[in-house]
């Protein structure tokens, strides 16, 4: 028998009275950045787009070729993929003739991963082929773990992880800060090769320092701009003009903060970044699963409105079933 609205409403509202329960559980934190993690500093304001850091990224990690137009004579990756860990896009306008500028202006993006403090696509891997590192906050991937699920890519807010379609035993391809040349005392070879120290390698305390530095001087006043790594002054600095930076630095606080901050001086969403709240998407979604399942309330609110319904339905066929009366019977 068909279950008609007000029978459905009435089961429907008591799981939902047990869900609400469930949701009102108390909300987790933002998980912190590891004291000692790593990271980036990008300033768009220092790039030229000569893309040195794409072909080192390139080399560092063993990574082919990707062809974009017809004569296929170099690596001219569009966007990231399963062959791209990073790439430098361009924001233009009008007749892009100054740089970093909003109107008739141009600047310079670096994508790849943020390694967040708190990452969506650690929180969304059932199997734990995504992780962070206590110590460097490093989100690294494990192919041999990995199940190919690709919930990592849906959950990622900036789009980093790719998954690789043109292979026979596919995996996720994702930047991992070059942590492989670590041990040998290198670093993140994208940082290494930028001569103007757009890219800057660094722990990520002493990075936000450096950026908060360069907000606050006066802009045309020159500096010195640290190159490579920041934290052992590896090579030379770079001297130039300070610019008229956005009053922000893009992944302090973003999503609960990343490990590849950003300075601009035109806005962030220009370049194709996000506009994102402080609270990290990890520990909403983590919240509310876990009110879910605590003490079995998703299950048991599902299987109460099945029951319900199966009981109307065995109450309504009862009571339709003819007597022996209607049936034509009769009492000896």
């Amino acid at each position: 028998m068909s279950l008609d609205r007000r029978d459905f409403l009435k089961g429907a509202l008591g799981g939902g009275a047990l869900l609400a329960t469930a949701t009102s559980v108390e909300a987790r934190d933002n998980k912190p950045m590891p004291p000692e993690a790593v990271g980036l500093l990008f300033d768009s304001t220092l790039c030229i787009g000569c893309k040195a850091c794409v072909a080192a990224c390139k080399e560092a990690n063993g990574m082919p070729p990707e062809f974009s137009t017809e004569d296929q004579l170099w690596d001219t990756p569009l966007d990231l993929s399963g062959k791209t860990l990073n790439v430098i896009k361009m924001y233009k306008d009008g007749t892009g003739e100054k740089k970093d500028s909003v109107i008739d202006g141009f600047a310079f993006n670096k994508a790849s991963c943020l390694h967040c403090a708190d990452p969506s696509c650690v929180s969304a891997c059932p199997v734990k082929a995504m992780t962070k590192d206590p110590v460097t906050g490093i989100v690294s991937y494990n192919k041999d773990a990995c199940i190919g699920c690709r919930y990592c890519v849906a959950a990622c807010p900036f789009g980093v992880p790719r998954f690789e379609y043109d292979k026979a035993i596919p995996k996720i391809s994702k930047c991992q800060l070059c942590k492989h040349r670590m041990p040998e005392g290198k670093y993140a070879a994208c940082a290494e090769v930028c001569p103007t120290g757009a890219t800057l390698f660094g722990k990520v305390k002493d990075l936000k320092v450096e950026a908060k530095r360069r907000m606050e001087l006066k802009p045309g006043q020159e500096t010195a701009f640290p190159r490579g790594n920041l934290n052992t002054r590896d090579q030379s600095p770079h001297v130039a003009k300070i610019p008229n930076y956005v009053q922000h630095v893009y992944g302090d606080k973003e999503v609960g903060g990343t490990q590849v901050i950003r300075l601009s001086a035109v806005p962030f969403e220009k370049l194709g970044m996000p506009t994102l709240p402080e609270r990290s998407f990890a520990a909403n979604s983590e919240t509310i699963q876990h009110g879910l399942y605590s003490g079995m309330v998703l299950p048991i609110a599902f299987l109460g409105v099945l029951g319900f319904i199966a009981k109307r339905n065995v109450k309504a066929e009862d009571e339709s079933k003819p007597t022996d009366k209607t049936q034509g019977g009769s009492d000896v």
